[in-house]
């Protein structure tokens, strides 16, 4: 779904807001495996997938540790850098091609200061954001790796056919060998 499609099935759609995603808003299409952005960048985007999947990861011990997944009609964007100036903990990168609509967050934030409607969707956004965040974080605290399993496998239904297994498995903070031991259980 494109992101004026969104912006009218969430009952925000004006002359004026086609307008200034017209103006505003870039959408470009990128490769598998293209980093949208790196730890340590401080992007200042707001990105809203249109199609494919994105993948949120950060480093450590030389290792790759995947920290979400974003498909189509999510938004994502590097909390740590748009609210607090700091560089990014987590880079981003495209597992699949992926067509993404970005803005600058500061104008999007002066836009919604002139239109209630647009206010409104940012704040949906923002909690989107925080709720996604923070439902993650309760699994992975919280549940056993066969829980976490179904329920990634609830929210992303085709997962396994998108994403490397070795992604799969750092999401829920397993190793590939207890990812292959639980999907065979479940069958």
């Amino acid at each position: 779904m494109d992101i004026l499609s969104y912006l009218k099935q969430h009952g925000i759609y004006s002359d004026s807001l086609v307008d200034w995603v017209q103006h505003h808003s870039k959408t470009k299409t990128y490769p598998k495996g293209q980093v949208l952005f790196a730890e340590g960048d401080s992007p200042q985007r707001v990105y809203f997938i249109e199609s494919g999947l994105l993948r949120m990861f950060y480093e450590k011990d030389g290792k790759e540790i995947t920290h979400g997944f974003f498909a189509e009609d999510s938004v994502l964007m590097s909390v740590e850098s748009i609210f607090y100036q700091q560089s990014s903990a987590y880079g981003c990168d495209t597992l699949e091609p992926t067509t993404v609509t970005s803005f600058n967050f500061r104008d999007f934030t002066e836009l919604s200061n002139k239109l209630p409607k647009v206010s409104h969707l940012e704040k949906l956004i923002l909690y989107g954001v925080i709720k996604k965040l923070a439902d993650t974080n309760y699994f992975l605290k919280f549940h056993s790796a066969k829980e976490r399993y179904e329920r990634m496998i609830a929210e992303y239904p085709n997962i396994l056919l998108r994403a490397p297994l070795g992604h799969v498995a750092s999401y829920l903070g397993i190793t590939q060998q207890t990812l292959s031991v639980i999907r065979g259980q479940i069958g």
